[in-house]
């Protein structure tokens, strides 16, 4: 008697070649879960000590790095500036607050967040008076590009406070020392008023300048103090997540095609809002012929939300995880920058400076929120790589800062049309969103199957 077997070769090598690829990626995904995993921090009360720390300097150092949202303005003025130079003068700032934060990122895991932040702070004085004694367009260009180191705090804090703290209380602490982002909003409040009551000759004689050279030394004086508060009152024996290892373990994260899609999420919640918070003065100024002071009040309005809901957004991802709450903010996001990209009455209601300040609160809120979820992803899947990963997508979120105003600028005069800005917006927003739901929707499918549903409980992102 003879056994017949109908066998199709083909499938068999597919089946193969299919579970071998799973076998793979499960052996891959095992092997980067156990390498990360950290030793459980205990509870420190030197941890709250940090966070309030860096918390106050990050606040500092951000009002000095976004300054020239409010400042540019009568600069425009005193210099006659065209609209290019306009953005290019607000704009260099974030650039070099942009280029430092990977290797500062990863200089803080080494040798501790206490002895970069104090540097930071006391580097950042030094031009920022400088820029207060400038007298031409390239003096200016020249200390703006200086002070703009200040950016970079935000990458030191972030490995520095997920260096104390516990993986479960991460998202609420980063997302608490993100909120020093509303030190963008110190120069729009108090900025207007100081330079209108600070005459032009100056105070003592002329030995502190008035007008808008005021603020500059201001911040200057809070930097070195600052710096001493830093120094003295953070623990001396700091956290060093990244001493002994080498160069190129620390960089093999940045290989990950997750961690470039993270810092494209946090163009949108993040380099947008460095890139409004500039823009925003001068629009109301010129779109609704309002006083710098007003505008400035009116933009503050934006920031809050994008910076005090920072902690309530890291809250939510701790509790839900980061994906969901990202994706909930994108759709949000979306909504809100339709009425405010379409042109002027073709939706059927006038935008007047009420009804468009509301939608950009809005628009603030989801920022706030979003830029916790973001940066929640990153301790979830590199632990051991928060400098690093934190430097990278840090580093596009703020380059996103740099390169949007002069879009904005650049589009402002090329179409006439000052709601272009949000149609960018839109556009950026959409394409995240997209990236996202892809992600989302290659996971579902992923977990139909048995092996699949291992390797997305295994490399999920929550």
């Amino acid at each position: 008697m003879r056994c017949v077997y109908n066998v199709d070769p083909f499938k068999i090598q597919v089946v193969s070649v299919e579970v071998t690829i799973l076998s793979r990626d499960l052996k891959r995904a095992f092997r980067h879960n156990v390498s990360t995993m950290e030793p459980s921090k205990t509870s420190d009360p030197r941890a709250n000590r940090v966070l309030l720390l860096s918390t106050v300097a990050f606040t500092l150092l951000f009002a000095v790095w976004l300054m020239l949202g409010v400042l540019a303005v009568p600069i425009k003025a005193e210099f006659k500036l065209s609209k290019p130079e306009f953005a290019w003068l607000a704009a260099i700032a974030i650039l070099s607050g942009s280029l430092l934060r990977l290797p500062l990122g990863m200089l803080t895991d080494r040798v501790g967040g206490r002895k970069v932040l104090t540097a930071i702070l006391l580097l950042t004085s030094i031009p920022c008076y400088l820029f207060s004694t400038a007298h031409s367009y390239g003096a200016l260009m020249l200390f703006a590009f200086l002070f703009g180191v200040a950016g970079n705090a935000f990458s030191v804090g972030i490995a520095w406070n997920a260096a104390w703290f516990a993986r479960d209380k991460q998202g609420f602490a980063l997302g608490t020392f993100g909120a020093g982002n509303v030190g963008a909003s110190v120069t729009k409040l108090v900025g207007p008023l100081l330079i209108a009551s600070i005459p032009t000759l100056g105070l003592f004689g002329g030995l502190v300048p008035g007008g808008w050279r005021f603020i500059p030394v201001m911040y200057t004086v809070a930097l070195l103090a600052m710096a001493a508060a830093v120094w003295f009152g953070a623990p001396a024996e700091d956290r060093t997540p990244g001493a002994g290892r080498s160069l190129a373990t620390m960089l093999l994260p940045l290989r990950q095609t997750r961690v470039w899609r993270f810092g494209l999420y946090y163009v949108v919640v993040f380099g947008a809002y460095v890139a409004l918070s500039l823009w925003l003065p001068n629009y109301y100024t010129t779109v609704y012929g309002m006083k710098l002071s007003n505008a400035a009040l009116l933009t503050a309005l934006f920031i809050f939300p994008a910076s005090l809901l920072r902690p309530l957004g890291g809250w939510l991802s701790d509790r839900f995880g980061a994906r969901p709450v990202t994706y909930g903010v994108f759709v949000g996001m979306a909504l809100v920058c339709v009425p405010l990209a379409a042109p002027r009455g073709s939706l059927g209601v006038e935008l007047g400076p009420a009804l468009f300040t509301f939608f950009v609160v809005l628009l603030g809120v989801g920022m706030g929120i979003g830029k916790a979820s973001v940066y929640k992803y990153i301790p979830e899947y590199f632990p051991k790589d928060v400098g690093v990963v934190g430097g990278l997508v840090g580093t596009l979120g703020a380059l996103g800062g740099f390169f949007l105003p002069l879009i904005f600028g650049y589009l402002d005069q090329l179409t006439g049309t000052p709601q272009s800005c949000f149609v960018v917006m839109l556009g950026l927003v959409l394409i995240s969103f997209g990236w996202l739901h892809l992600v989302v929707r290659g996971l579902s499918k992923a977990s139909k199957s048995p092996l699949g549903a291992t390797l997305v409980r295994l490399q999920a992102e929550r």
